[in-house]
């Protein structure tokens, strides 16, 4: 069983900057690909950024483009989101979620993704 196990999170102000890890256990990382969603209070849950099984590609929602970026060790077996440029409305729940399907492709839904980290919060202040 795979186990995605989220660390990171905390609170920062406008412009400040947040790493958040999410390390896999019971299965490697390598060949698969991981993306991260967030889940404001009162908002359905929305897709953030992806990364590829090799790193060869990352995608990302345009709210956080150009400020966030992923990346991953595989030799850790974990996967990063690096934050920067935090804006009040980052403040979110974040999720990460990777699938079972060896080499599969990253998607941008939830539904695509078999397993999730317990969410960590970040909060932005103004």
């Amino acid at each position: 069983q795979v186990q995605l196990v989220q660390s990171g999170g905390g609170l920062v102000q406008t412009g400040g900057s947040l790493r958040l890890s999410c390390a896999a256990s019971g299965r490697t990382f390598t060949g698969y690909p991981t993306a991260w969603f967030r889940q404001a209070p009162g908002k359905e849950r929305e897709f953030v950024g992806a990364i590829s099984w090799n790193a060869g590609t990352t995608v990302f929602a345009d709210s956080v483009k150009g400020r966030f970026t992923i990346s991953r060790d595989n030799a850790e077996n974990t996967v990063y989101l690096q934050m920067n440029s935090l804006k009040p409305e980052d403040t979110a729940v974040y999720y990460c979620a990777t699938k079972e399907e060896v080499l599969a492709d990253p998607t941008l839904t939830e539904e695509t993704y078999d397993y999730w980290g317990q969410g960590t919060q970040v909060t932005v202040s103004s």
